[in-house]
């Protein structure tokens, strides 16, 4: 059963936090906007309320919660009622497929990189933001993990966990982006954007399907 009933009950504390840390949130678009093909044609995945998508111009999202459907639309974009697991979206129809820390919200990692990577177009791109569970902030969340009514039934990923199923499941040329190097509250305007992953909090993983079908 997808986790929605938080995001049902606490949209508006949802929508809080993207004022409330606006640097953060600022930094973690940069490293997600730095790996986005342009021009291309995605969708983003446990879209919630478009706070990615909006910015980043992408028109089309798919999330189970109904609240969260209702918001991302009175944003301009196009929501459908899914999950990760069983997309309601045909075959190679996207250029790029976005999830910002969605993953450790689904059910079934390995059916849903699946999912993402049937949806792509030969030679497209399937892009993961998230929280590093090594890293000093994934570390806090673990800690605080019981108070938090997003992340209590949450489950998080190290980098090289998330790897090892993007390479199960197809995905090739892996790429990394990272930001957020000290913690939410000392964060600032100027936080950067780096190549890698080791030392920032929020992860961008980028991989690749093929660009020609397997024989």
């Amino acid at each position: 059963m997808p986790k929605i009933s938080p995001f049902e009950k606490y949209s508006g504390q949802y929508e809080d936090w993207f004022e409330k840390n606006r640097w953060v949130y600022e930094a973690e678009l940069r490293a997600v906007k730095a790996m986005i093909p342009v021009p291309a044609h995605g969708v983003e995945i446990g879209v919630g309320t478009g706070r990615f998508a909006e910015p980043l111009g992408i028109k089309m999202g798919v999330e189970p919660s109904k609240r969260m459907r209702e918001i991302a639309q009175k944003r301009g974009i196009q929501v459908l009622d899914g999950v990760a697991e069983e997309l309601p979206l045909g075959e190679a129809g996207f250029d790029f497929v976005l999830m910002v820390t969605t993953i450790c919200f689904v059910d079934d990692i390995d059916r849903a990189l699946l999912e993402a990577y049937r949806i792509l177009t030969l030679g497209g791109f399937l892009i993961i933001g998230f929280v590093d569970r090594n890293s000093k902030v994934g570390q806090t969340y673990l800690r605080r993990q019981n108070e938090n009514v997003f992340y209590k039934d949450a489950t998080f990923f190290s980098v090289d966990e998330l790897v090892e199923r993007m390479d199960k499941a197809g995905f090739i040329d892996l790429t990394f982006k990272q930001t957020i190097f000290k913690s939410l509250s000392e964060t600032s305007k100027d936080e950067p954007v780096k190549s890698g992953y080791g030392e920032g909090s929020f992860v961008v993983i980028r991989g690749r399907k093929e660009a020609v079908e397997p024989q």
